[in-house]
């Protein structure tokens, strides 16, 4: 088709936007826009601080053009847009940076272009909030005069077995034909195939329960270990018992962050409750995981008071302080929620994670990372991201960092249940 050999501006070279890119530009011409000219720079250099791509499949991508002038955008006829959405501080939806992308692209839209949208959104945002900001800005009729799809992306930061070229991709457009023309789009560049959903609004939904049902699904979990918590029960003994019976789903218990997970169901709660309807679930659950870091808290907090450890003044080691093991995402981190309770019972607390972007953690958080941990410093060690480099490790190296008299906690069991004074 025709569509095929136009011109792609992708606009946002983060964890989403970026392997996009580098896929289409290893066969089509690819224009890859970001705002932030220090990305851009570090990009052209082959350095992707995300690690979601290497220097060696830039190269690769021999008909990528980074940049950030808006001019270069003007010649393409298919626009993708993927910046973050994130939530206020309501835990309401900000889409502040969609509008300005939007903004953006309306700019510049002509006649017969597809503006794609991959960012999470709640059903109904595309067409209700993005298409009017694009048809004020090009004074263009929408369906008539241009069009649009929605492809939500599947990413998994830090994943190198689930790529984007191996997961399928659920696609839409705002019509039949724009429907086909983004599904032979993406469909180059897709081994593992695509999906055409029945409307935008279904592909919306689709994506925005994707990671509601893991939110309530590790709430539950998270639930089951508040409850055997005060049983005196091993939380880990019990899934172990569980997930003998081939129909148990052997989630964890643990921190939800990131910037899916604890984002997406307050999207979709929104939209909930703006058509009249409270998703008492939901909600449930998100309350159950915002209160993990307090819980964690309060479970080393009486550890130590066993021990005869005073909390007050003590100091603290934190094993990672990104939202997931093996990637340098730190974006809705709970490991901060966690830092902070801490820091209100004046505790002294050092966070040592070689996986996370310092850049970020600086900008996002305002905290300095450790660089290395003191040996025989610490009155409570806490392993929060199980990274492969703290994997590899034994209950001996955790213990050298501790005084004589400390506790030894981790979230995410690396070590056995004999090895430490507690866990999750």
């Amino acid at each position: 088709m025709k569509a095929m050999k136009e011109k792609i501006g992708i606009i946002g070279l983060g964890y989403v936007g970026l392997p996009l890119a580098v896929e289409f530009g290893k066969f089509r011409k690819v224009i890859g826009f970001d705002i932030d000219e220090s990305r851009v720079e570090s990009l052209r250099d082959g350095v992707d601080h995300t690690n979601e791509t290497s220097e060696g499949e830039l190269k690769l991508a021999v008909n990528l053009e980074i940049t950030s002038d808006l001019k270069k955008l003007k010649s393409c006829k298919i626009y993708i847009i993927t910046v973050p959405t994130p939530i206020d501080e309501n835990n309401e939806p900000d889409l502040k940076i969609l509008e300005a992308a939007s903004e953006l692209v309306g700019s510049i839209l002509k006649e017969e272009d597809i503006v794609i949208y991959e960012s999470t959104v709640y059903p109904g945002a595309t067409e209700d909030f993005c298409v009017p900001i694009l048809e004020r800005q090009s004074k263009l009729k929408f369906n008539k005069d241009f069009f649009c799809g929605y492809s939500p992306e599947r990413i998994n930061p830090g994943d190198k077995l689930h790529r984007l070229s191996n997961i399928k991709k659920v696609i839409s457009g705002s019509n039949e034909k724009t429907a086909i023309k983004v599904n032979n789009l993406y469909k180059d560049i897709i081994d593992a195939g695509t999906f055409i959903a029945k409307s935008i609004k279904v592909a919306e939904a689709a994506k925005v329960i994707e990671n509601t049902q893991r939110d309530v699904n590790i709430a539950l979990i998270n639930e089951f270990a508040m409850i055997f918590d005060k049983m005196g029960i091993d939380t880990q003994d019990v899934l172990d018992a569980a997930s003998t019976k081939w129909n148990f789903i052997n989630f964890k218990p643990g921190l939800v962050g990131g910037h899916c997970i604890g984002i997406d169901p307050y999207y979709l709660a929104y939209k909930s409750k703006e058509i009249g309807y409270c998703p008492k679930m939901i909600l449930a659950g998100r309350n159950i995981n915002e209160k993990m870091s307090n819980f964690v808290f309060q479970k080393v907090e009486n550890l130590m008071k066993n021990k005869k450890i005073e909390v007050e003044f003590s100091k603290i080691l934190i094993f990672g302080f990104t939202f997931k093991e093996n990637c340098p995402d730190v974006r809705n981190s709970k490991v901060f929620d966690l830092l902070n309770h801490f820091k209100r019972a004046n505790c002294e607390v050092d966070i040592y994670d070689p996986y996370a972007n310092k850049s970020d953690t600086k900008k996002i958080f305002g905290i300095e990372l450790h660089e290395k941990p003191l040996i025989g410093h610490y009155d409570a060690i806490i392993i929060a991201v199980p990274h492969d480099i703290f994997r590899n490790k034994k209950e001996e190296y955790f213990r050298s960092f501790g005084k004589k008299n400390h506790i030894l906690f981790e979230i995410k069991y690396l070590l056995s249940g004999t090895e430490i004074d507690g866990r999750l």
